[in-house]
C-alpha cells in the first residue's frame, strides 16, 4: 500500500475553504472545489500555505491572515465618511448597502453603508475585512503530481484523480 499524497511545491491540490471574522462569524465560503497547483501562480497567503504543507486528502487547517499582509490592508480613515441623512437617497439608507462614486478623473469606488441614524449616514470605502485579522479554514479535498504541462503554465488542467487532460468551467 502506498502512502496518501501530501502537498509540497508541485502538488495539485483541490481543496474548499471558509473565513471566519476576529469574531468567528463566517463571512465567505466556497464549497465548490478549487484547484491549484502548490506554489505557483495564484498562491494562497504564506500562513495558510504553511499549514497545508504536508497536509493529504481530509485534513483541515486554519490560518490566521494578519490585515497588513492579506489583500485587504489596514483601514483608511480617509474613506470614512458620513453626509445628513437627509441628504442621501431613501434607497441607500440601510446598513450593507452598496454605493458607486466616481472621481472627476472617472475612476469608480464603491462605498458601503455601514450607520444609518436619523441624523447621519455613514460609509466606507475600505474592503469589509480591512483592518482585521481574518482565520481561514481549509479542508483538502485531494491531492495528486502535477503534470509537464501543469508545471510549465502553473495552472491545473483537471481535479485530482481525474482525467488531467480534462478542464473546470
Amino acid at each position: 500500500m502506498t502512502a496518501p499524497n501530501k502537498i509540497s511545491a508541485g502538488k495539485v491540490v483541490q481543496f474548499n475553504y471558509f473565513i471566519t471574522d476576529e469574531n468567528g462569524k463566517v463571512v465567505e465560503q466556497v464549497d465548490l472545489p478549487l484547484n491549484m497547483v502548490f506554489m505557483m501562480h495564484n498562491r494562497l497567503y504564506d500562513s495558510v500555505e504553511q499549514m497545508l504543507v504536508g497536509c493529504g486528502e481530509g485534513d483541515q487547517v486554519s490560518a490566521d491572515v494578519p490585515p497588513d499582509v492579506g489583500a485587504w490592508g489596514e483601514s483608511d480613515p480617509n474613506l470614512i465618511f458620513s453626509d445628513a441623512t437627509e441628504n442621501v437617497p431613501p434607497q441607500f439608507r440601510r446598513v450593507g448597502e452598496e454605493v458607486q462614486f466616481q472621481n472627476a478623473s472617472g475612476e469608480s469606488k464603491t462605498f458601503r453603508v455601514t450607520s444609518v441614524t436619523p441624523e447621519l449616514v455613514t460609509l466606507d470605502g475600505n474592503h469589509p475585512f480591512a483592518g482585521q485579522t481574518m482565520k481561514f479554514h481549509v479542508k483538502v479535498l485531494a491531492v495528486r503530481d502535477a503534470t509537464p504541462e501543469e508545471m510549465r503554465y502553473g495552472i491545473p488542467s483537471g481535479a485530482p484523480g481525474t482525467d488531467p487532460t480534462a478542464t473546470m468551467h
